[in-house]
This record gives C-alpha cells, sequence and structure tokens, in this order.
C-alpha cells in the first residue's frame, strides 16, 4: 500500500503531524510500537500532571482546617490508588487519540518502523512480521528516552527512570534525584509531598538552571520549606547498592558527602530515539545525537522529515506538536512561517508552577540590552491571599529603548495557564504600555502580569 504521508512515532509530534495531513488531503498512515500518544501522553507529560494533582489534592485535604472545613481522622496519600488514577487517565488520552485517528481516517500500523531505500517504511510487528509500506514523504517523530550516564546506570529498581518513578508501587522512605530540571524537579516535589525524605542534586549553581535566577532561588526557598534536602554545584560520583540501600557518593563544592537512600531517580536528560530506525542505511546526517533539519525539518535526504525530540532544539510537547504542523503545512505547499524558537513557553508543574518565555534578566544584560524590570509578588494579590497561595511572583523585562517585551518569568499558583498571555503578546509585538493599557479582571492571579509591567514602568498604583 502507498501513502501520501507515514509518520513514525505517535507522540504530541507525530499524532499531530499526522492528523494534519489527512485534514489536508493526504492518505496518511502512522507507525506506533507501544501505547498510541507516546511518551509524553503515556509515560510523561499527562500521568505526571495526574499524580501532581492528587499531591496537590493531598496538600489541601491536609490544610482544609486553613479554609473553615473541619475532617474527621488522619488524612492519608493512598500512593497506589493515585497510580492506578494516573494510568487511567493516561489511558483514556491514548483512546482518544485512536479515536482521532479513526476520525480522520489514519491508519494505525502498529509495530517497529523502519526506513528503507526508495522512501518506504518496515513495520515490523510484535511477532516479528515484517510489512513494508511505500509513501511518498516520511516524517521520523520517535521521540526520546531517559538518558542514561556512564556512572548512574538504571536497573529499574533501585536506579531509576521517570518511567518507573511513576509506577512504583509505594512511596519510598527516601530517593536522590539528580537533575533538577522539569522532569526532576516535578518527581522530587511529588514524593516530597506525599512523605519521601528527597535530596536534589543538580551540578549547576542553580536547580531549574534554565528559568531566570530569581525563579530558581524561589524554588529552592519552597523546596526547602517542605523538608527537601538541595544540593546545587554537586554531582553524583557513583552508586553502590548494599543490604538493600543506595550508598551515594555526591562530589560538593566543599568536598564528598555521602547519602543514604532507599531509591535514586536519575533525571539527568533524555536521548533521541536514533536507533534502528534506518537513518543511518540511508545517510541521513546528525550531530550531537540529533537530526539535522532544515527550518521546514527537511532533512538532507529528500522525501524524508524529522520533528520533536529527534531535532535540535527544546524538547517540549508543544514544540514537537508545533514543529509538526510547520512540517505538513509546507509538504502540502501552504505559505508557512517557521516555528520562532525564541517565543517557546517553558513551564514546570510543582506548587507553586513555574512558567516562563523569553530571555532572563542576566541574558538580557548579557545581550546588551537596556532594561525595564518589573516584578510583582503573589504577597500582594487578593486573589492569591484568598486562595491561600501567595508563594511567588511574576516578573517581566522590558527593552527600555522600544518597550519590546524580553522575557516573562512566572513562580506561583496556577501560573502555566497565565503565560500564554506573554506568548501572545510578544508574537503580536505589544509593548509594555499596550499590556497596561489592556484591562485586567480583578480579582484574579492574571491582573499580577499588569502590576508588575506597571512596576516596570514605574506606574504600579497597589503596591
Amino acid at each position: 500500500m502507498t501513502y501520501d504521508v507515514i509518520v513514525i512515532g505517535s507522540g504530541p509530534g507525530g499524532y499531530v503531524a499526522a492528523i494534519r495531513a489527512s485534514q489536508l488531503g493526504m492518505k496518511t498512515a502512522v507507525v506506533e510500537r507501544s501505547e498510541p500518544g507516546g511518551i509524553c501522553l503515556n509515560w510523561g507529560c499527562i500521568p505526571t500532571k495526574a499524580l501532581l494533582k492528587s499531591a496537590q489534592v493531598f496538600e489541601y485535604a491536609k490544610h482544609a482546617a486553613d479554609y473553615g472545613v473541619q475532617t474527621e481522622g488522619s488524612v492519608n496519600a493512598d500512593f497506589p490508588a493515585m497510580v492506578n488514577r494516573s494510568r487511567e487517565v493516561a489511558a483514556t488520552m491514548s483512546k482518544g487519540i485512536q479515536y482521532l485517528f479513526r476520525k480522520n481516517k489514519i491508519d494505525l500500523l502498529q509495530g517497529t518502523g523502519k526506513l528503507q531505500q526508495g522512501i518506504s517504511v518496515e513495520v515490523t510487528d510484535a511477532e516479528g512480521k515484517s510489512t513494508t509500506f511505500q509513501a511518498k514523504q516520511v516524517i521520523l517523530a520517535t521521540g526520546a528516552r531517559s538518558r542514561e550516564l556512564p556512572n548512574l546506570l538504571q536497573d529499574g529498581k533501585y536506579i531509576i527512570g521517570y518511567r518507573e518513578a511513576l509506577t512504583l508501587d509505594r512511596v519510598p522512605e527516601s530517593m536522590v534525584v539528580v537533575g533538577s530540571g522539569a522532569i526532576g524537579t516535578e518527581l522530587a516535589f511529588l514524593y516530597q509531598t506525599l512523605g519521601c525524605n528527597v535530596t536534589l542534586v543538580e551540578f549547576l549553581p542553580e536547580i531549574i538552571p534554565t528559568e531566570d535566577e530569581e525563579v530558581s532561588k524561589q524554588m529552592a526557598r519552597n523546596l526547602k520549606k517542605m523538608g527537601m534536602k538541595v544540593m546545587t554545584k554537586s554531582s553524583v560520583e557513583k552508586v553502590a547498592i548494599e543490604n538493600g540501600k543506595c550508598k551515594v557518593q555526591i562530589l560538593t563544592s566543599k568536598g564528598t558527602e555521602d547519602i543514604e537512600a532507599e531509591i535514586v531517580l536519575s533525571a539527568v536528560g533524555i536521548t533521541s530515539n536514533l536507533e534502528n530506525i534506518g537513518i543511518e542505511e540511508l545517510g541521513i546526517k546528525t550531530e550531537n545525537g540529533k537530526i539535522l533539519v532544515d527550518e521546514f525539518y527537511r532533512t538532507n535526504v529528500s522525501g524524508v522529515y524529522a520533528i520533536g525530540d529527534l531535532v535540535p532544539g527544546p524538547a517540549l510537547a508543544h514544540v514537537a506538536s508545533a514543529e509538526a504542523i510547520v512540517c505538513v503545512e509546507k509538504i502540502a505547499g501552504l505559505n508557512v512561517e517557521p516555528v520562532d524558537y525564541k517565543n517557546i513557553p517553558g513551564c514546570i508543574y510543582t506548587s507553586p508552577e513555574v512558567a516562563s518565555v523569553g530571555i532572563s534578566e542576566k541574558k538580557a544584560i548579557e545581550a546588551g540590552y537596556e532594561l525595564k524590570v518589573g516584578k510583582f509578588p503573589f504577597t500582594a494579590s487578593g486573589k492569591a491571599t484568598a486562595a491561600g497561595t501567595r508563594d511567588g511572583f511574576i516578573k517581566v523585562i522590558f527593552d527600555a529603548r522600544n518597550g519590546q517585551w524580553l522575557g516573562a518569568h512566572f513562580i506561583g499558583a496556577n501560573v502555566t495557564e497565565m503565560i500564554a498571555e506573554a506568548v501572545v503578546a510578544r508574537k503580536l509585538g505589544a509593548t509594555g504600555h499596550e499590556i497596561l493599557k489592556s484591562i485586567h479582571p480583578h480579582p484574579t492571579m492574571s491582573e499580577a502580569i499588569m502590576e508588575a509591567v506597571a512596576a516596570a514602568y514605574n506606574e504600579a498604583i497597589h503596591i
């Protein structure tokens, strides 16, 4: 059978590419060796957020009296039930992807896909039977997996990755989390909230190192307030398993420190799934573990494209989806605008949450900008005070010469739902004064954005 487009992988890049291709009239198939929806939907973004929601409800229940609600007896976290709920959420979303495939007349080819000469795809099913399908265009969207360090090899029991962390049968008494990016910080927060004694280890000077320094410091304070041990400028040198425990040797700026933990969670990044998909045989160029593509995701081999975690750029679900649409619309011959990688929002779903877009204050200064910087603390927010979520702040950065919105850095309750305002404003070229003239509803958490902009322009009236 011949298709206009075959997509290998059904994650946020793959399934979006397939649906858009079908919408544009192309006969489309998706090759998937596991659950439709990929890692993000089944083992990443979605089940993680389900678990974090359970942890948030647990926290609310423990502090119900703060809101004038009386409960009888103790409040306990049923972790297996939380895990079951997260798996049900993931399964529901996966079924939703399958429904969208059927609705859009997309063929789901269950098995492992591999590129062949002549732009075809060999699909090998679970029983080892192989079938070759012809395609005019092939889009590679095979995603990534947990990265392993030579001195931190995962055994799935004592040293684990994010996938195992989502399906533990109980909350361990202690855990060392290595790496404080979004994955590491979210999972460290989850387990600390549920009663585990967590040590978070970060090689760089600040945790969540891609965020603005003030946000990183605020997050560190919040995690320490929970009782978490946060170690920066530190690295795990080795892990020895003795008597069912992990003996973790950590090199710090002050010397070596030994910590015992039940589990070590490695969250040091991801590795692209480039192996055994046929790129070597076709001579597709790679560099530093990524497939090289142009601005429309064309590889050096005609008819073969790559998107998502396979290519350079932020390894984020919404980025993969955006790349998928640009890629497919270009294939369809539409007039396409490339993805603007300078306007990609990032989110971390702890409590408080973190969200950002654009550049940090430090990077703006290094780039030579003259700045207007404004901050608004949620301690001054009526909505945050009423909700009992006063931790955090909104920080905005503008070019003082022309009002260009250079960066937005949020930490607080529900800020991941608020960052899109800054993304859209930056896309449209809105200046600080235009934000000030846009009425924000009161009382809301989002009006803190307007207040921060007012502070930047010395027009604040509420603080």
